[in-house]
């Protein structure tokens, strides 16, 4: 969650990145940043795709975003996290961006360390987020590059299996206004399923409209942070106001909002716990 603006000034900068490196530190030092699996919910996810190949049948996703490198996420806790993702043997991993906060160069080492040890069959792939685009969107995508994670800037990467194709678009941050939707539908190669990943889950109105995404997986919002019962999510910012948090079907589309791992600003949760969620792709018979 951010303030709705494509760039954020120096002025705002500077303090939220000593007020983030000074917590961090501090939490660090009374021992309150390490790993404990229970505070991370694996959710399971099926989605029936209409004109899937046989082939790619119970092909699974394990979808992860917001990690806020350097915030309430460490590198203890990160390592932790892609531990639980290889643990659910994805076919392909797909992260939605903000992999930072207001801090990039001291929390690189530890960001990069953790992503190269993520383990799919096939692919992981990547959107940036608002965050990332204020830090630096060729720096991050350079840390992911070395992380053997192909980021999907308006582009499409096409998995071939046998006479099967599925095809994974990503659309760049929308709040930064680096989201080219027209390119990434040009740039599609044939009628096979098509999985969109796009950081603002709000973007779906929009994706949905096309007719040509059977699901979009997005995060953002961080679920809100606090869920309240019965009624959800009380806080709703720019781009997470309609779909802040898990599955809604928006035209013929499936959208799914992450809850995300990290936190931001403020470093609590309320029936709102960090997510990997494990999509499970089913033939339509």
């Amino acid at each position: 969650m951010a303030p709705h603006s494509s760039s954020l000034g120096s002025s705002l900068l500077a303090p939220r990145k000593k007020l983030q490196l000074a917590r961090h530190a501090l939490m660090k030092r009374i021992g309150g940043l390490r790993f404990d699996p229970s505070d991370f919910e694996i959710t399971q996810l099926t989605v029936s795709v209409p004109n899937l190949h046989e082939v790619f049948n119970e092909f699974r996703i394990v979808h992860i975003s917001d990690i806020h490198m350097g915030q309430w996420i460490s590198r203890d806790r990160m390592e932790g996290v892609v531990g639980l993702v290889n643990e659910q043997h994805p076919n392909v991993v797909a992260i939605t961006g903000d992999f930072v906060s207001f801090a990039f160069d001291p929390v690189v080492a530890d960001l990069k360390s953790s992503l190269v040890r993520l383990h799919p069959k096939d692919v992981t792939l990547a959107v940036l987020g608002n965050h990332d685009h204020w830090m630096g969107a060729d720096k991050v995508r350079a840390v992911l590059r070395e992380s053997n994670i192909i980021t999907l800037s308006n582009d499409v990467y096409t998995l071939r299996k046998g006479d099967g194709a599925l095809n994974f678009a990503g659309v760049d941050d929308v709040m930064a206004h680096e989201d080219d939707l027209d390119q990434v539908l040009r740039k599609l190669p044939s009628l096979d399923p098509v999985i969109l990943l796009v950081h603002e889950p709000d973007f779906a109105d929009i994706s949905s409209a096309t007719g040509r995404f059977v699901l979009q997986l997005s995060g953002h919002s961080h679920g809100g942070q606090f869920v309240l019962p019965w009624i959800g999510p009380p806080f709703h910012g720019a781009y997470f106001k309609k779909y802040p948090i898990g599955e809604y079907r928006v035209n013929d589309m499936t959208l799914y909002t992450n809850r995300g791992l990290g936190a931001n600003t403020v470093w609590l949760r309320i029936n709102c716990p960090p997510e990997v969620t494990v999509i499970t792709l089913q033939v339509v018979h």
